[in-house]
């Protein structure tokens, strides 16, 4: 009884914050709401208007990419330069302080502060570019420049995140299981694959899951960028919901948009969770 009593703060900051207003999203997803108008019952109307929007259709295509080309890049930058920082080097405790830093800026400042940088007119790597006679990087007029580049930012704002969880992982992995395999002719490849990976995969996993539940909402990233254009060309689905809430004032379009997202994030999550469901009962 003792400890169900603790955990009653926590779970009611849970539901209040939580469950409480994903339910009033779905609530708010089978009305027709906005400012000029009284609440309207529609049933599954907004959810039908969705797929009839080809807008909806090429957002949901946007995430696609920039999600999985987020977490795939962060996973591999982040577990190389993860297993680089375990290893033998100098100035270790510089090189992680670098690394981490992006982590420490706004991700607004720092996507404003990238965009000056690549800026097609003044920028300095358009500067740089025709310098050499590689012309401007154009990348606010052709969409999938545009969204390259909004990934390559969410890449290296969000790659310390992965990097921190790998690394830590790497540093339970036991030195003398290293030691032993490299003295039996193991080389890195080796060692990695048969030593280090079964230990630091369920971290792997989490971080995996993490950044695909945190990647579905990339906005900022688009939204400073390019607002979506041109001609909503590089929305994804958070702006899709962003532009629907406050530029068309269709807020129960824009609740079922975010239903949609809550729930390709439960699909993501939902294997991670149910076999960590299983293992703490199997424990029991």
């Amino acid at each position: 009884m003792a400890q169900w009593i603790l955990l009653t703060p926590a779970q009611l900051l849970l539901v209040s914050l939580i469950l409480l207003p994903a339910i009033w999203v779905g609530w708010l997803s089978l009305h027709a709401v906005s400012f000029t108008a009284e609440m309207r019952f529609v049933g599954l109307g907004n959810f039908r208007t969705l797929i009839d929007d080809p807008v909806f259709w090429r957002a949901v295509w946007n995430t696609f990419l920039v999600v999985n080309a987020v977490v795939y890049g962060e996973l591999l930058l982040g577990l190389g330069l993860a297993l680089l920082a375990a290893g033998w080097m100098p100035f270790r405790t510089l090189f992680v302080a670098l690394l981490i830093a992006p982590y420490a800026i706004n991700e607004v400042s720092a996507v404003a502060m990238w965009r000056f940088v690549l800026e097609p007119d003044i920028g300095m790597v358009s500067w740089a570019l025709e310098a050499v006679g590689l012309g401007q990087l154009d990348w606010s007029a052709n969409p999938t420049d545009a969204l390259v580049l909004a990934s390559l930012l969410s890449i290296w704002i969000h790659t310390p995140f992965t990097f921190l969880i790998l690394y830590a992982a790497l540093q339970a992995v036991p030195r003398e299981l290293i030691e032993a395999a490299t003295v039996d002719g193991a080389g890195g490849w080796r060692v990695f694959i048969h030593v280090q990976l079964p230990v630091i995969l369920p971290a792997l996993l989490v971080a995996l899951m993490f950044r695909y539940i945190t990647a579905m909402r990339v906005f900022s990233e688009i939204w400073l960028l390019t607002e979506g254009g041109p001609a909503r060309l590089t929305e994804v689905l958070a702006v899709y919901l962003y532009r629907a809430a406050f530029r068309y004032h269709e807020f129960g379009l824009a609740s079922a948009t975010g239903l949609v997202m809550m729930l390709l994030s439960l699909s993501i999550a939902a294997p991670y969770l149910y076999t960590a469901w299983k293992r703490m009962f199997a424990r029991a």
